[in-house]
């Protein structure tokens, strides 16, 4: 039986180390302890793939709680080209991709707003109106190691309710000496069209020290360019209980009958005869968008050690982002009513196949340039005053900017529609799953679309600018006990941190015609080119040239903005338009924190045993103000198209306010067993606070309030946080060298969670002048004249009878809202605190060196349930959990001779994207991902001990991502993203 004697400054550093106070990895303390030993003490570094598992593993099993880690691999390598794609390797991580990379992360089923990412034990500020990391971000060159706590511990800071990530970078002395990497890549994306074939990476990291090790300083500096394509097809939502249909001459319902009037109409479902809901697609459109990114990453540190007893450090970090989107799109909207000939419907209600009849084969093109900026100053101080007593004070101020109208030339993300408004007849087709087509009649029996019928609908102009800050002060100490006690350690500490977010948002709201108004003559047929589908989505069986519709009319973003500009004169920079809507909001979240913590130590049987203890106290202020324009009155500007007008040059402004306190115990009890044999038992409470979207008192109407459409949004400043109260029960057994097998079993109770409420209001002065007398009349005049009865044919005969009005904006007529129209009933979602929820679930790990062959192999599975999941046949308000999921990550690995190639595959199963469809009805549909599984490869070989030459496979298979509303058959979005490889050279000292 092992007997564990304690060196308590190495215990002490080692608890600070692990709690994420001293933001070093465990290789780096351990280099440290050695240097502190004396210079006959050898050490041994083993870099590579079996170095970095041995030093996360070293993490794993010397850690308080259930504690994981990735560790780079040598210094400027990190195992993968994304830091999102190193955490999804640890068990019970899952990650979300954007653009093809690792984005978020997902831990034991708890998304991304769910888990903190602090950057060297400092809380950071999310991208955007969130408070998730986008760990897409930042570069992976200059991070050392990455932690993750998945149980809570009273001195770091509270927010990760799944989990807590710390990201540590490079400290120089750390690591005395002089270091050095640099690092050139070429990046090939097969999905690229438009852009260079091949884009750089290019990255440097500098590391020495001087004055006998007392001064350090060391800088990375990385750049990357990256061209890709992203191709999809979308529905953006499903209408529930559209119909019936009178005008349909035929029909298919595999619905039950009704054995009575209420299972009829249960829940609100229309009277048809049939038990159960119908849902059809509001839209189906395919999408390409060609995008250029360019990112840039620095990091510099400097650091001072006066004495033996005390160390400055100094530290910066800054990204940037900037990425440009041309988008392109083609597709169809759908009326129901009258236009409905015929259709077929499943057995749940879901449409797999309809007809309808007019409007527009659609065409869109889009522009956007989003700038996201981050910088972080920190300062920390370390004093070992005695043998005793560890201080620690840390203050950082961080701060991420956002701009999506960051092209100086337009100041604008925009998007304009226009297409031939001719159509016959439009059918859906879901009947052979893949990608939903679409087939399209032309009159006179044409087989396609005629670029000289190009009529402009309107242009949308938006620009967002956001701001978020997070300012925090940290003071650690640490009391080592001098006496043989099993009181080892007592910690404490206090901190204060601001987190401010706000921005100004602007909306131009439909410019142009607003409408199809007879305006070909705009748009030369010369500016459109006929372009097959061709290689469009063509992952997918009956995608690409199998499309139905196999082609669509590309056109110039820049010249038909330009010549509907020149036509109708109006502003194409939201902020400088007089009429735009404007919103600005601004959040402050002042947090005040104290905690104590003890570390004990005993025996029972000769086992070692291993207590933490500890209570963090924390109280929460919350302010947020709100300034917006205010709405004025609704117009009917064409047969498919609404617009809300505000009042000119009239704000309104209102502040909020909320707060909470509460009290974060845990316990952690770590037995050694055997030498080999780890068994953990850990109890905590953690929280994640609401998001930071959701405490904004803003409320906000649809701006083209088309029937059906008519929904709203409002914040709730006093949301309080989720609290969850978690236990863990694990065992470890480590058997050789490097290798091990792990499992445990958690559980997380969680109370607060949050739900969206919808309620109906009215707003005054806002009228439906398609429910009034008006449109009444109009009705019955298309009765009598034998005219089927649609929106479209109601809105063209009250324009026949004189009851239009000239639209100044837009030089055309419109039906404007009167004093006898009634006032529109407004959907309006506000989050609101609710249920209680439980997850539980388990996880295993293997880890095993064969020996001294070169090979290695890791596998995790993670598995997970609880009552969190969205029940698809509710239409109540839900609160469910994002994110839940099962999953598993292989990795097999040669490494030896200067040779290492490591496979690795990461798979997850269909989970809750979210709840709320764009376009989805007033019952708040879901949002499900498919499941997703990606395979990806790195080889890697030393020249000599200096130069590595390498390349990397990423999603070598090409994977694509699907996701669907209630059912499986209600399509949401099929993407397609293409493989990515990377080559190049890396040279270190």
């Amino acid at each position: 039986m092992k007997h564990m004697t304690f060196n308590k400054k190495y215990l002490a550093a080692s608890i600070s180390l692990l709690m994420g106070t001293a933001a070093m990895s465990t290789a780096q303390a351990q280099e440290e302890a050695a240097s502190a030993a004396g210079d006959d003490v050898e050490v041994i570094a083993v870099r590579g793939i079996r170095g970095s598992l041995i030093r996360a593993m070293d993490i794993k099993r010397d850690g308080q709680g259930v504690v994981d880690a990735i560790s780079a691999e040598e210094m400027g390598k990190f195992p993968d080209t994304n830091l999102a794609e190193s955490l999804q390797r640890i068990t019970g991580v899952t990650i979300s991709r954007k653009n093809g990379e690792g984005s978020q992360i997902t831990v034991r089923g708890f998304g991304p707003s769910f888990n903190l990412v602090t950057l060297n034990g400092r809380q950071m500020p999310g991208t955007g109106n969130t408070r998730s990391f986008d760990l897409e971000n930042l570069a992976s060159d200059g991070v050392s190691a990455l932690e993750l706590y998945k149980t809570g511990r009273a001195d770091i800071p509270s927010g990760g309710l799944g989990a807590t990530v710390n990201i540590i970078t490079a400290k120089p002395l750390n690591s005395p000496g002089l270091k050095y990497a640099v690092s050139a890549k070429g990046i090939y994306d097969e999905s690229n069209v438009e852009g260079e074939d091949v884009t750089p990476e290019l990255s440097a990291l500098y590391s020495d020290t001087f004055l006998d090790n007392t001064l350090g300083f060391a800088v990375s500096l990385s750049h990357q360019t990256r061209n890709f394509q992203q191709q999809s097809a979308n529905i953006p939502g499903w209408q529930a209980d559209q119909g019936p249909f009178t005008n349909a001459t035929s029909f298919i319902d595999a619905r039950p009958d009704a054995a009575n009037a209420a299972e009829d109409t249960a829940d609100g479902a229309t009277e048809d005869g049939k038990a159960g809901h119908t849902y059809f697609p509001r839209q189906i459109s395919n999408n390409i968008n060609n995008v250029d990114r360019s990112r840039f990453n620095g990091q510099a540190t400097l650091q001072y050690a006066p004495r033996d007893d005390m160390t400055f450090t100094l530290d910066y970090v800054y990204s940037e982002i900037e990425q440009a989107t041309a988008g392109k799109g083609f597709g169809i909207w759908f009326n129901f009513g009258g236009n409905v000939t015929d259709y077929e419907l499943d057995e749940r209600g879901t449409a797999i196949n309809f007809t309808e009849t007019a409007n527009d084969f659609a065409h869109s093109a889009n522009a956007e340039t989003l700038l996201v900026e981050s910088d972080s100053i920190g300062f920390n101080w370390e004093w070992q005053f005695n043998d005793s007593l560890h201080f620690e004070l840390d203050y950082h101020d961080s701060k991420t900017t956002t701009d999506n109208g960051a092209d100086g030339g337009t100041n604008h993300s925009g998007n304009i529609i226009l297409g031939p408004n001719n159509i016959v007849t439009k059918t859906y087709d879901f009947s052979q799953g893949g990608i939903p087509q679409y087939d399209i009649t032309w009159p006179d029996g044409a087989a396609e679309a005629s670029a000289n019928d190009f009529d402009p609908l309107f242009a949308q102009f938006s620009r967002g600018v956001g701001e978020s800050t997070v300012e925090q002060l940290q003071l650690h100490g640490t009391w080592e006990n001098p006496e043989d006690s099993f009181l080892m350690a007592v910690r404490g500490g206090l901190s204060s941190t601001d987190q401010t977010f706000g921005g100004r948002n602007a909306f131009s709201g439909n410019q142009g015609p607003g409408g199809y108004n007879g305006n070909q003559a705009i748009f030369p047929d010369s500016m459109f080119t006929r372009t097959s589908t061709g290689d469009l989505l063509d992952q997918f069986s009956n995608g690409g040239a199998n499309l139905t519709t196999n082609y669509f009319y590309d056109f110039d973003y820049a010249e038909a903005v330009g010549r509907l500009q020149s036509f109708f004169g109006f502003e194409t920079d939201p902020f400088a338009q007089s009429n735009a809507v404007n919103t600005y909001a601004d959040l402050t979240e002042q947090t005040q924190s104290a905690y104590i913590a003890a570390d004990m130590y005993f025996e029972i049987d000769d086992m070692p045993i291993d207590v933490n203890v500890g209570l963090r106290y924390e109280e929460t202020e919350v302010t947020s103000v709100v300034n917006q324009d205010i709405e004025d009155f609704v117009v009917w500007s064409n047969p498919t198209e609404w617009q809300l007008r505000y009042r000119a040059s009239d704000t309104g402004s209102v502040a909020f306010s909320g707060e909470h306190d509460l009290l974060l115990p845990n316990l952690d009890i770590k037995v050694e067993v055997t030498d080999e044999l780890i068994t953990r038992f850990s109890a905590s409470k953690t929280i994640t606070r609401a998001p930071l979207g959701n405490l904004v008192g803003a409320r906000s109407l649809s701006a083209a309030p088309k029937p059906g459409s008519r929904n709203g949004s409002s914040g709730n400043t006093n949301l309080q946080p989720f609290e969850s109260t978690n236990f863990d029960l694990t065992a470890e057994y480590y058997y050789a060298d490097a290798s091990y097998i792990a499992l445990g079993y958690f559980r997380k109770d969680v109370k607060n969670f949050i739900s969206t409420v919808q309620t109906l209001v009215t707003v005054d002065n806002l009228r439906d002048p398609l429910n009034g007398p008006r449109a009444a009349q109009a009705a019955a005049e298309l009765v009598a004249d034998g005219v089927d009865v649609t929106d479209g044919a109601i809105w063209q005969q009250l324009i026949d009878s004189g009851q239009g009005v000239d639209d100044a904006c837009c030089q055309t007529q419109i039906i404007r809202q009167n004093e006898n129209d009634p006032l529109i009933e407004w959907l309006v979602s506000r989050p609101e605190n609710g249920d209680d929820k439980s997850v539980d679930g388990i996880e295993f790990a293997i880890q095993h060196m064969f020996g001294e062959t070169g090979f290695g192999a890791s596998f995790n599975i993670t598995l997970v349930d609880g009552d969190v999941e969205y029940d698809t046949e509710s239409f109540d308000a839900q609160s469910p959990l994002n994110g839940l999921s099962d999953s598993a990550n292989t990795q097999l690995f040669y490494e030896k001779d200067g040779l290492s190639v490591k496979l690795t595959y990461a798979w997850r199963d269909d989970y809750l994207i979210g709840v709320g469809q764009q376009q989805g009805s007033a019952e708040s549909p879901p949002q499900f991902g498919k499941e997703y599984a990606q395979t990806d490869l790195s080889i890697n070989y030393d020249v000599n001990d200096n130069l590595t030459v390498f390349f990397e496979g990423i999603n070598l298979t090409n994977e694509t991502e699907e996701g669907y509303g209630r059912y499986e058959e209600q399509f949401l979005f099929a993407r397609q993203y293409g493989s990515r490889y990377n080559f190049g050279a890396r040279y270190s000292f």
